[in-house]
């Protein structure tokens, strides 16, 4: 394990709560690991790096850090796994590396929860975008959980969405979505019927104003339709997504 900045260093990030946050970077080979440690550094916060699977569970339990850049292939147990343990104990947002430009993997890792993925070789320019993405969502849930009165859940017909507690129930039955998941589904469901495009999704649920990142809104669907049924969301081709009310 080893501390890349002490906390506490002053930086360039856009808020005051993100220049004291702490990002866990779980990576095994020590050049990208030291790359990607130097650079989320320069924006003041504190990183340490995990150098496999257990050792990045651990440092997750330790540090309860506010975000993690989680390779998949990693000694020990893999980036999955780790997920899976991590999200178990204390649900922490997650950004994903992985080698394989592959739907089903990018799928499997948004399941266990994990709430965004990069694949290599990426940028170290948006490898930053997409962390601070995750440590604003982050900061905005926060303040409006003291800022803002519990608004009542959302009934649609067997679907209720508790924006107060984060819990989604269908037909009764809980279904465990992550902070990203959840996000996505309020602003589809907040206006039924309503087109909502890629590029607006993209912007308010990852603060991204970079349209190149449509293709993480599209995986998000399937892993919402995986979880709440195929029939919630419907795909509007070139367009974007409309979120379905189910009939009483």
């Amino acid at each position: 394990m080893t501390t890349a900045t002490p906390p506490g260093t002053p930086g360039t990030s856009g808020t005051s709560g993100q220049q004291n946050a702490t990002v866990l970077v779980v990576e095994d080979e020590p050049a990208i690991a030291a790359a990607i440690a130097q650079r989320l550094s320069a924006e003041g916060w504190r990183v340490e790096v995990a150098r496999d699977g257990l050792a990045g569970v651990d440092a997750a339990s330790r540090l309860s850090p506010d975000a993690i850049v989680l390779d998949v292939m990693l000694p020990g147990i893999d980036g999955l796994e780790v997920t899976r343990r991590i999200q178990a104990d204390h649900p922490i947002p997650i950004l994903m590396l992985t080698a394989r430009d592959d739907e089903t993997d990018m799928l499997v890792g948004l399941g266990v929860g994990a709430d965004d993925y990069m694949t290599k070789p990426f940028s170290m320019r948006e490898l930053v975008a997409r962390v601070k993405a995750l440590l604003r969502r982050v900061e905005r849930a926060q303040q409006a959980a003291v800022t803002t009165p519990a608004d009542p859940p959302m009934v649609m017909g067997d679907v209720t969405i508790d924006r107060a507690q984060r819990r989604v129930h269908r037909a009764g039955d809980e279904v465990h979505l992550t902070p990203t998941e959840f996000e996505l589904l309020v602003m589809l469901a907040s206006s039924p019927k309503t087109v909502q495009t890629r590029e607006r999704l993209l912007a308010e649920v990852w603060d991204w104003a970079d349209a190149s990142g449509t293709r993480t809104v599209d995986s998000h669907i399937k892993a919402l339709r995986r979880k709440l049924g195929p029939d919630l969301i419907r795909t509007v081709h070139g367009v974007g997504y409309a979120f379905e009310p189910p009939e009483a």
